[in-house]
């Protein structure tokens, strides 16, 4: 039995330290002159990649390069949301096999993500969503997920404080819930990603940006980067709303653009809201944080860019549509917003697979799914770049399904009016 003494004057001890003499959770090595592969970009998918590349396929000679700081993209810059209530096979599949590993994934790292199966609830408002919803849910029980429908009174006894009257904005007529869906700290999860890569013999390289790929003979050779080339046999890229640029250093391109998405929080309040509500007539999703801050997104700003901020109206959309579903919003203060890079297919389903350069690798292209899918897309690129071939579960999602005509038009993506 631990002395607990001990673990209370090292807790004291370590509080006033100011973080001096506390031990490094992963290393911060120069980057070597080859490595089997080398994964672009250190999020939680990259992380994740080199995770189960050591631990699963027994390929440690790995680094992530970072252009910045590990989780700065858009790992940092979501609203966690996890949840697999999608309808096409293919997509509920995937994305079962991710919520999976979310459900065993503090105890896999040995590092608490804080995972919070707090259940995502869908809402209706008119015949037309709910015939969606429902087919959504039946399709969902069929793949072995679960689902269940919610009557306008179990939703206002699930969720009391939501609008629920008839007069309301949107009048809410039932809802689909997944109650194995949730939500989990986002840099919990590249932390712990981080950590346990590190200890397999991963290299992660921070503040190294990817400025080239080198290409020999139609086959990948390494990368080029503002700390040197670094030789690889097979590079695997994984860095969201940037798939196109990095995709474009080695002649090709994608069917993705990159919009911004952005989120807020308000000031934190006493604990009021323990699930997630989604709305697609209002365009919003809301959730309490484990801060006490009332989260909320929406739809894109619908125009192009690289950059993580967003414009004024898409905001006001949002905050409008979470009033009207929640009237005791309109009392809080504003706290922060920010906005991440979506790369968006235009199908909204992922881009996962080999790309038509020998030994070149891509995860990228997830629309609204991005973070609820670390750990299942982490899993697939490792298994894809280990046997030079895709996984059952990511076999459709190859990027050659654009030009055979076999698109995954899914409506489950996000907060758009088609996707509840």
């Amino acid at each position: 039995m631990p002395d607990v003494r001990y673990s209370i004057f090292s807790l004291a001890r370590n509080a006033l330290s100011h973080h001096q003499g506390w031990p490094l959770a992963w290393r911060s090595p120069q980057p070597k002159r080859e490595y089997d592969v080398v994964i672009v970009g250190g999020g939680g998918h990259g992380l994740a990649a080199a995770y189960y590349l050591a631990k699963l396929h027994g390929i440690s000679n790995v680094a992530v390069v970072e252009k910045g700081w590990l989780g700065g993209g858009n790992t940092g810059r979501n609203t966690t949301i996890v949840r697999s209530n999608y309808l096409l096979e293919a997509n509920a599949h995937f994305y079962e096999h991710s919520l999976k590993l979310w459900e065993g994934l503090t105890r896999d790292l040995n590092y608490n993500v804080m995972f919070s199966q707090r259940g995502v609830v869908n809402l209706t408002h008119n015949d037309a969503q709910i015939d969606a919803a429902r087919r959504r849910g039946n399709a969902m029980r069929l793949n072995g997920i679960d689902a269940e429908w919610l009557s306008v009174g179990e939703v206002r006894s699930m969720v009391p404080l939501l609008n629920c009257s008839p007069g309301a904005r949107f009048p809410i007529n039932g809802a689909l819930v997944q109650r194995r869906g949730g939500t989990v700290r986002h840099d919990a999860v590249a932390w712990g990603y981080a950590r346990a890569a590190d200890a397999c013999g991963v290299d992660i390289i921070q503040n190294c940006e990817v400025t080239g790929l080198r290409i020999d003979g139609g086959r990948v050779a390494g990368v080029e980067t503002t700390r040197g080339d670094i030789a690889a046999k097979k590079v695997g890229l994984a860095v969201a709303g940037n798939s196109s640029r990095l995709a474009a250093m080695a002649g090709l391109r994608l069917p993705i653009e990159s919009h911004v998405l952005q989120a807020m929080v308000t000031e934190p309040l006493k604990p009021v809201l323990d699930t997630v509500v989604t709305s697609g007539a209002a365009h919003v999703y809301i959730s309490q944080t484990d801060k006490g801050e009332i989260l909320m997104g929406g739809d894109l700003d619908f125009y192009n860019s690289y950059a993580q901020r967003g414009n004024l109206p898409t905001l006001e959309h949002v905050i409008q549509g979470a009033i009207s579903l929640f009237p005791f919003l309109s009392r809080l203060r504003l706290m922060r917003t920010w906005g991440g890079v979506m790369d968006m297919t235009m199908d909204g389903s992922p881009i996962l697979g080999k790309l038509p350069v020998e030994g070149l690798y891509m995860d990228g292209g997830w629309c609204y799914g991005g973070f609820k899918a670390t750990p299942g897309a982490g899993w697939c690129h490792a298994w894809t770049i280990a046997n030079d071939a895709p996984h059952p579960l990511n076999a459709a999602f190859r990027l050659d399904r654009f030009h055979r005509g076999a698109l995954l038009d899914e409506k489950g993506v996000g907060a758009s009016p088609q996707a509840h």
